[in-house]
């Protein structure tokens, strides 16, 4: 079983902190209730916060962020990441057997509970750190819908759960009746969002939606035009083109084909800006606080920090950490 690697214009609250002129990243943010106007970057604080619970995306293990959990210890916050190996995804194919999946209306539950038991125990373990006080998740990839549906499901660790912050998650079904496009979750994305709570952004609980815009996506046939046929969920930056070339430019190739039918079958659109694997309009969510950087890309495998930077690298942490020290 392949998942997804995985609108309405939305009033935008003051952008974060900006890196130094040297770092040539930047960010636009959108959301429905306003950030507050504290936050904290001083990563020599003694003051502890509260731990941040890591979850793994689609294909990526627990080592894949033992960096960012360093970055994260430097700012103060404690980390347990999920317990999750490159050969647990395979068991996903259970779901080969259900006659959901090839009618397109599969459920996250059975064929899920392997990964949603390991998000809880990471959970727990958090909680014993915060010695029953409140923490965070971060959700990365498929790791973003998925602590949906552990909130959904395992209502008991919800009044522990102060922040929600996913890191280029694929969060909205791809539409229907398109041609050519298919639902690669077969049907989960769409369970999730029937079924999961909202997202909100209120001083009790928090969704934080990061999308990285990394390269823009261009139909595989003709020229892209995507001022006449994107469909924009957020105000959009206007893109920067980094001194290392980390984002890259609207001219049409075969990399950027390449990359286009991959947004196409999660976003049902080609021609959009994205990370390289999830468009940027699929990464955000109404209700919550959106927020999109400019040169980021999907995930630490492949990612060098430098000129090709991904969310958890650190010059990229430092322009979203101030979410978890509020």
């Amino acid at each position: 079983m392949a998942l997804a690697p995985s609108f309405k214009p939305l009033p935008s609250p003051p952008p974060p902190p900006q890196l130094p002129s040297s770092r040539r990243f930047s960010c636009s943010c959108s959301a429905v209730a306003q950030p507050d106007s504290s936050s904290t970057s001083l990563s020599s604080s003694p003051v502890t916060y509260r731990p941040a619970v890591i979850l793994p995306g689609l294909g990526n293990n627990t080592g894949d962020y033992q960096k960012l959990a360093l970055t994260l210890q430097g700012y103060g916050v404690s980390t347990v990441v999920a317990k999750v190996s490159r050969i647990d995804w395979l068991r996903n194919a259970a779901g080969l057997v259900d006659p959901n999946y090839w009618l397109g209306t599969l459920q996250p539950r059975p064929v899920l509970d392997w990964y949603l038991n390991r998000v809880d125990e990471a959970v727990n373990e958090a909680l014993k750190q915060s010695q029953g006080g409140s923490l965070s998740i971060i959700g990365h990839s498929a790791g973003g819908w998925l602590a949906r549906v552990y909130m959904e499901e395992f209502t008991e660790a919800n009044n522990n759960i102060a922040l929600l912050l996913t890191l280029g998650s694929p969060l909205q079904p791809p539409p229907k009746g398109l041609p050519g496009v298919v639902d690669q979750t077969r049907g989960l994305l769409d369970y999730v969002e029937k079924n999961c709570r909202k997202a909100v952004y209120t001083p009790e609980f928090r969704y934080v939606c990061i999308a990285g815009r990394y390269i823009q996506g261009s139909r595989f046939f003709g020229d892209s035009d995507p001022a006449a046929t994107a469909p924009v969920a957020i105000e959009q930056s206007v893109p920067v083109t980094s001194e290392s070339g980390t984002l890259i430019s609207t001219g049409a190739t075969f990399r950027t084909r390449f990359v286009g039918q991959g947004y196409k079958q999660v976003c049902g659109q080609a021609d959009v800006w994205g990370d390289g694997v999830v468009p940027e309009v699929s990464a955000h969510l109404e209700g919550a606080l959106n927020v999109s950087f400019d040169g980021v890309y999907h995930s630490p495998v492949g990612s060098d920090d430098e000129s090709r930077p991904w969310y958890g690298s650190p010059a990229i942490v430092e322009q979203w950490v101030h979410h978890l020290l509020n």
